[in-house]
């Protein structure tokens, strides 16, 4: 085990338990945060040295199916020359998921939307993937090949 992997399973292992919050949608709310941190940390090691710029978001979701309660929750912002590609959570609960992030790619004064990413889908708890478009399907396993296939339009 690398030192950061332990690193950061000793930091997972000091932050609280579902047990330590009132409800479910608080754990979720937590873990959905948790995990984009750590997806924003895997892609600054995977974009080390490459000039893309990261930045982090903070992106305000109003969740109908817990009461309408307002949290915020890190987005990601990559830039490279005059182009950007934005991981921007979407949702909590939806479409048979917990936590959507939309990955669109805003170029000359457009906005398209190209993929979404699935903090949990099912019985998967890692990160899946699937185009922009596609409701309903069985996600693939989001990586470091999937990444760099999502931003590539920074270089078109």
């Amino acid at each position: 085990m690398s030192a950061k992997a332990r690193f950061l399973q000793k930091l997972q292992e000091r932050r609280p338990r579902n047990g330590a919050f009132e409800n479910k949608s608080q754990a979720d709310i937590a873990e959905f945060c948790q995990k984009m941190q750590q997806l924003q940390e895997s892609i600054e090691a995977w974009l080390t040295d490459t000039g893309v710029r990261t930045e982090s978001v903070s992106v305000s979701l109003i969740e109908f199916l817990i009461g309408g309660r307002a949290f915020s929750v890190p987005g990601i912002h990559l830039r490279f020359e005059n182009r950007l590609v934005k991981f921007t959570p979407l949702f909590l609960y939806g479409q048979g998921v917990t936590g959507c992030v939309e990955v669109s790619l805003c170029a000359d004064g457009c906005v398209t939307p190209l993929y979404r990413l699935f903090m949990r889908a099912g019985e998967n708890s890692s990160w899946t993937w699937r185009p922009a478009g596609i409701a309903s399907g069985k996600g693939k396993m989001f990586g470091e090949d999937a990444f760099f296939e999502m931003i590539e339009g920074l270089l078109s």
